[in-house]
């Protein structure tokens, strides 16, 4: 897979391309990444890529021309199936699961971080394909946004991650909070890890963190389970979580 981000500050993206996951996933040939800088496809000497909006008001605005050279010229190193994402407060809210449908749509991606006040919306008319938002707030601009679509994405790739089963149990891994992770010393300020953890008994382990997951996901991320049909195995780890928790209160 290769992501290609369009922005202004690609010095910004270091963060991804040196350390961690993605770094290693890169250097292991897993995913590709380009960065574009509009300001390599302008037409004049000051390399101008924003004016005043028309109408008024603060701010400035992407010009909608060297945004389309930079698109073009990514897509002319994708295969032609390419999809290109805006990153904007206005898209849809990305979450596991898209990472999830993007990875398995197997397309390459040209990922827009906007800047400013925005870009020009005959450009996002015209070419963009998508947006996707992190949440319901702004930020500086869509470079950020962009390396968490990145991460997101690469981490699902087999080999990504040190341990084949990571991203198995990871937070929204099943539409699911995680359960609590401890490791040593076995007492800490007066704490002990959870005694079926220290048993070795993998059913009981393995049963013991599904309860966690579904409590903490009941009790702090309720949303997650509205409309969702657990099994019965599920709604009685569920009950027991409920019970133990109420118990300790």
């Amino acid at each position: 897979m290769r992501f290609n981000v369009i922005t202004l500050f690609p010095q910004m993206l270091a963060a991804l391309t040196e350390e961690g996951v993605v770094a290693r996933a890169l250097k292991q040939g897993l995913v590709d990444m380009k960065l574009w800088n509009p300001r390599d496809f302008t037409a004049d000497r000051h390399r101008t890529v924003d004016d005043r909006p028309y109408g008024g008001g603060p701010g400035m605005v992407m010009l909608a021309e060297p945004l389309a050279r930079t698109i073009g010229a990514a897509r002319q190193t994708c295969r032609p199936s390419a999809r290109v994402i805006h990153l904007s407060p206005q898209g849809q809210r990305f979450d596991q699961h898209k990472a999830r449908q993007l990875l398995a749509a197997d397309q390459d991606l040209i990922l827009l971080a906007g800047r400013y006040e925005g870009i020009d919306q005959r450009l996002l008319d015209r070419l963009v394909d998508e947006e996707l938002s992190l949440g319901d707030f702004v930020i500086s601009g869509g470079e950020l946004a962009a390396m968490v679509v990145i991460d997101a994405m690469t981490r699902l790739l087999p080999g990504a991650l040190g341990h084949a089963d990571s991203a198995d149990q990871d937070s929204f891994s099943d539409d699911l909070l995680d359960c609590p992770h401890y490791t040593r010393p076995e007492y800490w300020n007066g704490q002990q890890v959870p005694a079926v953890l220290l048993g070795g008994d993998h059913a009981a382990i393995r049963r013991w963190r599904d309860k966690q997951a579904l409590g903490l996901t009941q009790i702090k991320r309720t949303d997650l389970l509205e409309g969702r049909q657990l099994t019965e195995e599920q709604q009685q780890l569920l009950d027991e979580f409920i019970q133990e928790h109420n118990n300790r209160d």
